[in-house]
């Protein structure tokens, strides 16, 4: 599983027109799929994201996390994190998990997050989506559950 983390003053997600979620402070999430991800991949994201330290104190220093902060997530289904340009001018998506596959454990990690007390936000899997988001630093990670 692979994940684009950015941490956003505000995000907001629409399809044909209507918001479909939208947070204020927190983290706006590229989620990626890849065929041979499990519940443990999905487990051990979730749990370091909502844990790590990117908020500032009050002395300026990143020391404080997600959960320190009461912050909120926009997830959003991302396959194109799996796309490989190696070859040639289009890319290609080989390495991105099937649809069925994808949306189980996209519904699965978004779940987990809201397990361990998060507000979560999502976009509708496999639509076409607008995100707009402000990033806030900018602050951003790429996080991989196989690295």
């Amino acid at each position: 599983m692979r994940v684009v983390l950015q941490r956003a003053k505000k995000a907001t997600v629409t399809v044909e027109a209507q918001v479909k979620g939208n947070i204020d402070r927190g983290l706006m999430l590229l989620v990626g799929v890849t065929h041979e991800d499990t519940e443990q991949d999905a487990d051990y994201l979730a749990e370091k994201i909502i844990n790590l330290r990117i908020f500032e104190d009050d002395n300026d220093k990143m020391n404080l996390s997600l959960k320190d902060t009461d912050g909120s997530i926009l997830s959003i289904s991302q396959f194109t994190l799996y796309g490989d340009t190696k070859k040639g001018r289009r890319p290609n998506f080989m390495d991105a998990a099937k649809p069925d596959h994808a949306k189980k454990m996209y519904d699965y990690f978004n779940e987990k997050l809201m397990s361990l007390g998060v507000n979560v936000q999502t976009g509708v899997f496999g639509a076409m989506m607008d995100v707009a988001f402000t990033n806030d630093g900018p602050v951003t990670l790429v996080l991989d559950s196989k690295a």
